[in-house]
């Protein structure tokens, strides 16, 4: 096996915040240790986190100088001699949080991108436990795509285990977990609800599936009331909460009677809340459940291929836009300005196949 000495990366600039994004070259080594792995990166896809970094606003521990994102589908190119489950060739992606394989494991979340060296380069080297195999259906762009909304979303609404007759979700805004949400609720029987305050982006993705509702929350700020019209009164079996702890009380009363679940994947109105500690009560008289969700297990993350194999679910109706590698910094600033429904996808270079 051969590989090139040298490739492009991204590395975050360090020091003062805003940070901006500078163009690297790195180096291979020459050999792999018994269970690395080499892969070429053939796409990436953003998450707020990767642009919120840059701007201080994702308290997590940051590598400085590091190499942004967490998301990408990678084609395998090498091997150490002791690599069991992969083979040159196969269609992989990296795990999110390299520290949660089960979903019970006893250490702190370690993500690339964030503590660690990302995926935003032309090639990386990763142990042979930190990897996934892609949905075969599945090209680059969408394959890139799945890691951090995609397990997030899956993690949110149960694992689609158990959805009960009827079943339906709400998901705030139209970034890339809800989007992913409401993909897998669809292959799952789930009625999806999305909310917006553009009426442009709810037609667009009305469009995608008859059985998709909308709400704008400018034009109907009363959104229980739609809820239960929608629903035909029950209420929905999930919230996914993208803005923060500001509308957990109103998520909670979105719900329905019995059994239902808020799932906090966000932050995007900040970490501040006015409402009456004692409302939180509201919770246990519906049976209810307040679930923190950072993203999910290697486990969750196979769960989730295999389902959407089955399913024979493709992501590319929520991939907004894709831009080149060589247009990095406007992907970057595209996201963070919030005028995308979805993803956002970096395509590396090469033949993209």
């Amino acid at each position: 096996m051969s590989w090139p000495k040298t490739y492009s990366a991204f590395k975050r600039s360090g020091g003062a915040i805003p940070q901006t994004l500078q163009a690297s070259e790195e180096s291979l080594p020459a050999e792999l240790g018994a269970h690395e792995v080499l892969i070429k990166i053939h796409a990436v896809s953003l998450n707020f986190r990767d642009a919120g970094m840059l701007h201080g606003r994702y308290p997590v521990p940051i590598l400085d100088g590091g190499v942004p994102c967490s998301d990408c589908a990678a084609e395998v190119v090498g091997k150490g001699s002791s690599v069991q489950g992969f083979e040159v060739g196969d269609r992989v992606a990296v795990i999110p949080d390299v520290a949660n394989l089960t979903g019970s494991d006893a250490t702190q979340a370690s993500s690339p991108g964030s503590d660690r060296p990302g995926v935003l380069r032309e090639y990386a080297i990763f142990d042979d436990t930190l990897l996934v195999h892609l949905p075969k259906h599945m090209s680059w762009e969408e394959g890139a795509s799945l890691a951090c909304a995609g397990v997030t979303a899956w993690a949110s609404l149960g694992s689609v285990s158990s959805v009960p007759e009827g079943a339906s979700a709400l998901f705030q805004g139209t970034g890339g977990v809800s989007m992913c949400a409401l993909l897998i609720s669809l292959g799952a029987g789930i009625q999806p609800i999305i909310t917006s305050s553009s009426d442009e982006k709810l037609k667009a993705i009305q469009a995608l599936d008859p059985r998709i509702k909308t709400i704008n929350y400018k034009t109907h700020p009363n959104q229980a009331e739609e809820v239960k019209r929608i629903t035909n009164g029950r209420g929905v079996n999930f919230v996914i909460n993208n803005t923060g702890p500001a509308s957990i009380i109103d998520d909670i009363e979105l719900l329905c009677s019995r059994g239902g679940s808020v799932a906090l994947v966000g932050f995007l109105e900040g970490w501040k809340a006015e409402w009456d500690p004692s409302a939180i009560m509201g919770i246990m008289g519906k049976n209810a459940r307040l679930q923190g969700i950072a993203m999910g297990s290697k486990k969750d993350f196979e769960a989730m291929n295999r389902f959407l194999e089955d399913k024979k679910i493709h992501f590319t109706p929520i991939i907004d836009r894709v831009f080149p590698f060589k247009e990095t910094r406007a992907a970057f600033e595209y996201l963070y300005a919030g005028k995308h429904t979805g993803k956002v996808v970096i395509k590396m270079p090469g033949d993209g196949k």
